[in-house]
């Protein structure tokens, strides 16, 4: 490992910035949502399993300010606004695939560590 290889996270590198952005539990839970196509609000309070309506807000307020994700407001009766992917956003999908399957494959050992800390703790 070279002595610059550790650079990537300081301060002031844009690879730290792009890990503070996705690195939230939220956005990827947000950014996963949106992998097959646009969704209205309501439905990403659905399918994001106990996000409050503020931190949604401010998990697709950050993520579109950072370019990726894009809202999309209709002009109808009533109001209609989606939010979709943009092709930043997309290129994320694939590392959050692998990440998703890596959670998958070693959830429940994380969860048995836990549970040993706990009692361990206790």
């Amino acid at each position: 490992m070279s002595a610059l290889s550790g650079t990537i996270f300081l301060a002031d590198c844009p690879a730290r910035t792009a890990m503070e952005v996705i690195a939230s539990k939220w956005s990827v839970v947000t950014l996963y949502a949106l992998h097959d196509g646009p969704k209205r609000y309501g439905e990403l309070v659905d399918m994001s399993g106990g996000i409050s309506r503020k931190v949604l807000t401010q998990t697709l307020r950050r993520l579109q300010a950072n370019g990726l994700v894009a809202r999309t407001a209709f002009a109808e009766a009533p109001p209609r606004v989606e939010y979709s992917l943009t092709p930043l956003g997309e290129s994320l999908q694939e590392p959050i695939a692998a990440l998703t399957e890596w959670a998958k494959e070693h959830g429940e050992t994380l969860v048995a560590f836990q549970e040993q800390g706990d009692s361990v703790a206790g």
